[in-house]
């Protein structure tokens, strides 16, 4: 089983000073310990419910610059980025200038986007969520596009693009991971454009299955192989909680074809980081699908 490392909160160290060295400092430890990658949120302001609104959010692509020169082997993302917060051709040079400058590391995570309040705020267009999955899947294609031989134009509903041309391509083509359990909508959109996909679980593996067991119905109407795609899943109980569940949950997911799990700090990010390696990933490394 590999882990993923969810950097969600700027908050501590309270200094926004100290932000950039316990960022960094956090990516290496769990980079030596291990870890398969390292994601960060795509919001502008922190959400409400997980925090106070106020409390400090850096943008998530030039976040993930600076750890990816501070690191030098996990895959790069953020889990996920909002469809609605870059146009599509940007967000493939975008991802794909991640690509060149961590030597092939990045990962495209994406979703449809959900958080008004920012978007609002900070003056991004909020449109109907029909229409939002319809850009999703515009923005899909565009990336594919522009990750291919093919440099021609791209004309959908909602995006119009004269030239797709992306120069330097991809040192390795980004994975696409599409976030979120949406049955009808999000999962139909994984069988049909993913490399990987991203639900929220528990310690109770139930629901999750439920979902996967949704995606297959998906993939066989798409034509698609459900085991081509990697699943992840996000455990919102924190790692260092208590270990010993969360060690059995992992045993769990593999039984399901997890091939990774994320995890997010619940405690100042170099304690966090620290804790995974010596309490966590001696034991997860263990772990594999049945």
């Amino acid at each position: 089983m590999k882990l993923g490392v969810h950097y969600w909160n700027y908050t501590t160290p309270a200094d926004p000073a100290a932000i950039a060295p316990t960022l960094a400092e956090t990516a290496r430890i769990v980079e030596e310990a291990g870890a398969s990658s390292f994601t960060v949120m795509d919001h502008f302001f922190q959400m409400e419910g997980m925090a106070d609104v106020d409390e400090p959010m850096l943008e998530g692509y030039t976040t993930l610059g600076y750890v990816a020169a501070k690191t030098e082997r996990m895959t790069l993302g953020l889990m996920v980025t909002g469809v609605m917060y870059r146009h599509p051709g940007l967000l493939a040079k975008i991802v794909t200038t991640l690509d060149i400058l961590s030597q092939g590391r990045a990962r495209l995570g994406i979703g449809a986007s959900w958080y008004e309040r920012e978007q609002r705020g900070l003056g991004v267009p909020v449109v109907p969520v029909a229409e939002r999955f319809e850009r999703l899947e515009e923005t899909l294609q565009i990336c594919l596009q522009m990750w291919s031989d093919d440099n021609g134009p791209y004309k959908g509903r909602h995006y119009d693009l004269a030239e797709t041309r992306n120069s330097p391509q991809n040192i390795r083509k980004p994975k696409i991971l599409i976030g979120g359990g949406g049955e009808k909508k999000t999962l139909r959109l994984v069988a049909k454009y993913a490399d990987a996909c991203n639900v929220f679980g528990g310690l109770d593996t139930a629901d999750v299955a439920h979902k996967f067991d949704v995606l297959r119905s998906h993939c066989e109407a798409e034509g698609r192989d459900y085991d081509s795609i990697e699943k992840t899943v996000l455990v919102t109980q924190p790692a260092l909680l208590d270990t010993d569940a969360w060690l059995a949950a992992a045993e769990a997911y593999a039984r399901l074809g997890v091939k990774e799990l994320q995890t997010m700090p619940d405690r100042h990010p170099v304690e966090f980081a620290t804790g995974i390696a010596e309490q966590v990933m001696p034991r997860l490394t263990g772990i594999g699908p049945v």
